[in-house]
Formats: C-alpha cells, sequence, structure tokens
C-alpha cells in the first residue's frame, strides 16, 4: 500500500523476528525486537507470542507502543508476516495501532501456494489468517530482497532498505534480531537472516 507526498526517511526502526523453536514445540515462542538509529543499535525488546497462535499483533503493538523508545520509532520491520510458526501479523492493525510504517522483509519468495494449503488444512483459525496475507497482497522484488508494506511509499521502502542493509541482503534491525533470536535461544546464532 502505498502514501503520497514528499518522501521521507525512517532513522529510528525497531525490526523484530522469531527464536528458533523444535518442530514438535507447542506453547509460547519467544521473539526480540531490535531498536536502531540509522546503522547503530540502541535498545533490544523481547516478549513472546504463541505458537501457531493469534496474539503477534498484539504483542508487537505492546512491545513497541509500551517501550521507551516509543516515542522515536519512526517503522516497524518483520522478518516475514508471521511469528512463531502462523501466528500470523495482522500488518493494516499494526501499522493503524502504532501510527507507524511497516515493512515486511523476506529473503526469498514466499510459497504462496503452500503457505495457503497449510493455513487452511492443519491450522486452527486458518481462514482468517489467511485473509490476513491476502489482504497484504503479493510481495514485491526490491533491492535484492522481497516486501510488503503499510504506510510507506516503494521509494521510501527502496531508500530504506538501502540505507540500511550495509552488508548482505537483510537490514540490520532484522539481521541482528534474527542473531540474538538464535544466540539467546540455543547457545549462538547460526544460519543466513
Amino acid at each position: 500500500m502505498a502514501t503520497t507526498g514528499r518522501q521521507r526517511t525512517f532513522s529510528h526502526i525497531v525490526g523484530f523476528d522469531d527464536c528458533p523453536f523444535p518442530r514438535g514445540h507447542r506453547g509460547d515462542v519467544a521473539i526480540v525486537g531490535t531498536v536502531f538509529s540509522r546503522l547503530r543499535l540502541e535498545g533490544v525488546l523481547s516478549g513472546k507470542v504463541r505458537r501457531d497462535g493469534v496474539n503477534s499483533t498484539r504483542e508487537l503493538i505492546r512491545l513497541a507502543g509500551s517501550s521507551r523508545f516509543a516515542a522515536h520509532l519512526q517503522l516497524v520491520m518483520l522478518q516475514g508476516v508471521a511469528l512463531a510458526g502462523f501466528n500470523v501479523v495482522d500488518v493494516p492493525q499494526l501499522h493503524a495501532e502504532l501510527g507507524l510504517p511497516v515493512l515486511v522483509v523476506a529473503r526469498r519468495a514466499p510459497r504462496r501456494e503452500a503457505m495457503r494449503r497449510a493455513l487452511l488444512k492443519r491450522i486452527p483459525g486458518g481462514a482468517h489468517k489467511w485473509a490476513r496475507v491476502e489482504r497484504l497482497g503479493e510481495m514485491e522484488p526490491l533491492e535484492g530482497v522481497y516486501v510488503q508494506r503499510v504506510g510507506l511509499s516503494v521509494e521510501e521502502a527502496a531508500a530504506t532498505l538501502r540505507a540500511t542493509t550495509p552488508h548482505g541482503s537483510v537490514p540490520e534491525p532484522l539481521r541482528v534480531a534474527h542473531l540474538i533470536a538464535g544466540g539467546v535461544t540455543t547457545g549462538e546464532s547460526s544460519g543466513r537472516v
């Protein structure tokens, strides 16, 4: 979803990713948010969401909205549209309640049909969750990654990706959230973000 008017720049960003969890895990999964001022890490947020649950939007609003960084935040980044398996974020609601643009980033194009099948056949409330994914539309390729966006233009999204990605293809707020999430859960970070 685009905006009109003068192009904005976003220097204070919070990026969220979930912590790794075993395949058979049920219950809560930790999530990590990293707060950046340009390319400098300013703080870390943490919370929990239910595996395949429905509380991700509410928890992200709580973490970002009630943190000591809230007054300075200008943008929310998400590593994908779902946390903890299929706990799908209502991105338009997140945008509306926080009053901040939201940029969803993925390294690869999602397999939408596989996601749809999994949600509709295996996940309680899957039809409602799939409707959230559909409402966001297809991910668009941009600056070497795939994005969905609410509250910012494609030009603003591209400029934000360029400004926050000094190495590789993933913006620093998401890259660092991923590293911290892996490190605190398994004892060390691993894999590509």
